[in-house]
């Protein structure tokens, strides 16, 4: 069966691992029954999901940072990180208020200073945001929870392109890291999303490991889409880079790892036959959690192979 990369986006963001917020030789290694080994279209390259338009980029994104809107399962833009939001009687002032408890995974609360960094970062890499730009008087923080965009005319897209999927996403960054010249790479991996990118147990080229965020609070709201709670359901996902296809799907025959983002369409046969197998099936969305995944740009849509627990 297939699988969109929203689809996908929709599972991983709501899988991971536990506690990188304590001190290290403090933290226990979560168990394998509750650890997520996937191996995905590529390698991750890029760790700057506003610098990049990469897909992998975007779903180390999703799993790290949060949005202020998202897209529900109906393509219906729903607040995510916002709480409140409302636009004035001559549609040129729009007021947002952030819902409570959002932190960073440092324990710091997320502020409308870094809102505001974090939509000018983002808007002069992407071509939505710049063509809202042209439309914006200035965007500004009115109080540590609430920031105002104001607009030169009226303008109904701001939601809308806050809460789409085509990458760059606009991701929630802290200030320190959304100051950053948007033509160079942030540096550090610090977001308010439900894992938190674990660097000490990542290994460039190999693994990229992904620690359950402690401080995360999710939307009361069933997960619908890319919107509502984004509950993770395990306490660590590690991306496994794999280049060679045959290895992978070895792999996922070895119970080495849970999870094969785009088997290669020759391998189809193979995969069929793997499929009849109790412990490996070809799905639409590898159901580790309720959280998201997310859309390709182009539409197209990939098989996923999931080794079933």
């Amino acid at each position: 069966m297939a699988t969109t990369r929203r689809a996908f986006l929709q599972t991983t963001i709501a899988a991971g691992t536990a506690l990188s917020g304590l001190p290290r030789l403090a933290r226990a290694q979560p168990s394998a029954a509750r650890t997520i080994r996937a191996v995905m279209q590529g390698d991750l390259r890029s760790l700057d999901p506003v610098w990049t338009t990469a897909n992998i980029t975007a779903y180390h994104g999703a799993m790290i940072y949060d949005t202020l809107f998202a897209l529900d399962a109906n393509l219906k833009t729903q607040p995510q990180m916002v709480g409140k939001f409302g636009v004035s009687d001559d549609k040129l002032t729009h007021t947002f208020e952030l819902r409570d408890g959002l932190k960073f995974s440092d324990g710091a609360a997320v502020t409308a200073d870094d809102v505001v960094a974090s939509i000018r970062r983002w808007a002069a890499r992407d071509g939505g945001g710049q063509h809202m730009m042209q439309r914006v008087k200035d965007i500004s923080k009115k109080d540590d929870k609430t920031f105002v965009i104001a607009l030169k005319e009226p303008y109904g897209l701001i939601a809308d392109l806050m809460a789409k999927t085509a990458t760059p996403m606009l991701y929630i960054m802290r200030k320190k890291e959304a100051e950053t010249d948007p033509n160079q790479q942030i540096t550090e991996y610090i977001g308010s999303g439900p894992f938190i990118y674990n660097r000490n147990e990542s290994q460039q080229g190999t693994r990229y490991v992904y620690d359950r965020n402690p401080n995360y609070v999710p939307r009361s709201e069933p997960a619908s889409g890319m919107a509502g709670g984004k509950v993770a359901k395990v306490d660590r996902v590690i991306y496994e880079n794999m280049p060679d296809s045959q290895t992978a799907l070895q792999a996922l025959q070895a119970a080495e790892i849970d999870f094969f983002e785009i088997p290669p369409a020759q391998q189809s046969g193979q995969l069929r036959h793997r499929a009849a197998q109790p412990s490996v099936s070809a799905v639409q969305q590898c159901r580790c959690a309720q959280g998201h995944a997310l859309p390709d740009r182009s539409g197209r849509v990939h098989e996923g192979v999931v080794r079933q627990r």
